[in-house]
């Protein structure tokens, strides 16, 4: 049996706790019954009440959903013809093509769109936040749907084709369905980091098209309140149930 290293285990310890004990401590905190975050005072549910009674972050919150399943929807069906195109073709170009806005720092990435929406006349509001989550979204769609094909056997194809099956009904009747559980994980994954996504939103947002963590950021501004806490922790629970279900739905993508 093969021993630990202690001392890479409690790097370990560290690490997580440092990613976690702060995520712990704005759940708990969402339930204490005091404006100030400063100690624990009591148990309560009032935050969550007022949280379902504010018409502003509720609209943000309707705002994330819609701009991230528009996404969703639309870099899977983008990412996996992409996807397809990187394994059949393997050009060096066409890989940094594609992939190039998932290694892309996110401010480049906005303040690059925010140029050419105001160069190509774009208004904008919740579509130009709908084009820039599917730029950077096609990409981890494109990945998934990839590494699926990878795994694939190509004899399948000839055997279809040889059987009379043409290009659109050898894909529409055996590649797309074996690339169903990575186009679903990438769909997932771009649902996740698009209803997250804070920075590239920022500067592609119009009057009047807030979302959840714009919201949250303006509330930030002012004071870190229990309510914050509140809406932090549904969304990181929700983050969490996604990324739970996409670990669940397809493993293999999700490594790859």
């Amino acid at each position: 049996m093969r021993r630990r290293n202690p001392l890479v285990t409690s790097a370990a310890v560290g690490v997580y706790a440092f990613l976690y004990i702060p995520l712990i401590v704005v759940a708990i905190f969402s339930f204490n019954d005091s404006r100030l975050n400063a100690e624990w005072v009591g148990f309560t549910m009032k935050w969550y009440r007022q949280l379902i009674e504010n018409d502003a972050m509720l609209q943000a919150a309707a705002n994330s959903l819609i701009i991230a399943s528009c996404a969703a929807i639309a870099a899977g069906v983008l990412g996996t013809l992409a996807g397809v195109a990187l394994h059949r073709f393997r050009q060096k170009w066409l890989t940094a093509l594609v992939l190039g806005p998932v290694a892309m720092p996110d401010i480049l990435i906005g303040v690059s769109l925010l140029l050419t929406f105001m160069l190509m006349n774009i208004s904008l509001g919740m579509m130009s936040i709908i084009l820039a989550h599917v730029t950077f979204c096609i990409g981890f769609v494109a990945m998934a749907v990839q590494s699926r094909m990878a795994g694939m056997d190509d004899s399948l194809l000839e055997a279809a084709r040889d059987l009379g099956a043409s290009q659109w009904q050898s894909f529409r009747l055996i590649t797309l369905p074996l690339l169903m559980p990575g186009i679903v994980a990438g769909m997932m994954m771009a649902f996740t980091l698009s209803i997250d996504d804070f920075v590239v939103t920022f500067f592609t947002a119009g009057v009047g098209s807030s979302t959840l963590p714009l919201e949250i950021y303006s509330m930030v501004k002012i004071a870190v309140t229990p309510e914050v806490n509140a809406v932090s922790t549904l969304l990181m629970l929700l983050t969490l149930i996604l990324i739970t279900a996409l670990s669940r739905f397809s493993p293999q993508s999700l490594r790859s």
